[in-house]
């Protein structure tokens, strides 16, 4: 089957159930992969999962658990919040310099025993953003399948727009968390749930470096302070929090917006 036979099945897939699963299988036709999750996010609200196919304990990892509150650190969730023209991007491109080191990888995403993800993204709304992942468990995509995948980029984007433009009422009908500003203000909150002591303000912007991956030089960087002053900071944060390492940070984290940490 050519791509004009192709896609022509995908336009005729338009707002039916079917349409994701037809929209995948004409992207696997230029370019095989294993698996695949497409995900809408609007802001910090709970990712609402709009196609996946993974095996069921996968599944777990991958979805449910994901939804849970992992996703805040995803580099695909961070990406979501800028706006920008439909796009095709490598996880790896987007990671921060320490992301394969950090608890993020090493606690959750290892689990997904992926050799590559990289993801498709486009604006449904200027603040829904729409990523379809493509997962190999195998080998990652060479230059020349991501830039034929890179072609496909304007098709994407044009069918998904129209196939979920009403993902606005989506977000609202669900039962969602409350919408914050930003993620460091979802980590103030959800410190503050474990009933310890308040962070400063700039505990808090230093956790958030910390949990999405960032090495103390990239985090003193961005604050525009010294590695030293990073330490100090993490050296009281663990202290507040009672804990003794990133891996405890993370779990922290994590069990306070899910609420099993009391």
């Amino acid at each position: 089957m050519n791509w004009a036979q192709t896609s022509a099945r995908v336009i005729d897939a338009l707002h039916q159930p079917h349409f994701p699963a037809t929209l995948i299988e004409a992207i696997r036709s230029v370019v095989p992969f294993e698996h695949t999750v497409t995900f809408a996010y609007c802001g910090n609200r709970r990712p609402i999962a709009l196609h996946s196919e993974f095996p069921v304990w996968k599944h777990k990892v991958m979805v449910e658990d994901y939804q849970e509150g992992p996703y805040l650190l995803d580099p695909f969730y961070l990406q979501s919040s800028r706006p920008g023209d439909p796009r095709l991007v490598r996880l790896r491109d987007m990671a921060p310099d320490r992301f394969y080191q950090g608890e993020y990888f090493r606690n959750y995403y290892v689990q997904t025993e992926l050799a590559e993800e990289i993801g498709f993204m486009f604006n449904v709304e200027p603040n829904i953003c729409i990523v379809i992942s493509a997962m190999r468990t195998s080998k990652p995509f060479s230059a020349h399948e991501f830039r034929k995948l890179g072609e496909l980029v304007p098709f994407i984007g044009a069918v998904g727009r129209h196939n979920w433009a009403d993902l606005s009422k989506q977000f609202t009908q669900t039962s969602q968390q409350p919408e914050t500003d930003n993620l460091s203000k979802i980590i103030q909150h959800a410190f503050r749930n474990l009933g310890r002591q308040i962070l400063t303000t700039r505990e808090v912007e230093v956790t958030e470096y910390i949990l999405k991956g960032y090495s103390a030089e990239a985090t003193a960087h961005a604050l525009g302070i010294s590695c030293g002053t990073v330490r100090i900071h993490r050296r009281n944060i663990y202290g507040k929090l009672h804990i003794n390492s990133q891996g405890e940070l993370f779990s922290r984290f994590i069990s306070a917006m899910t609420g099993q940490d009391n």
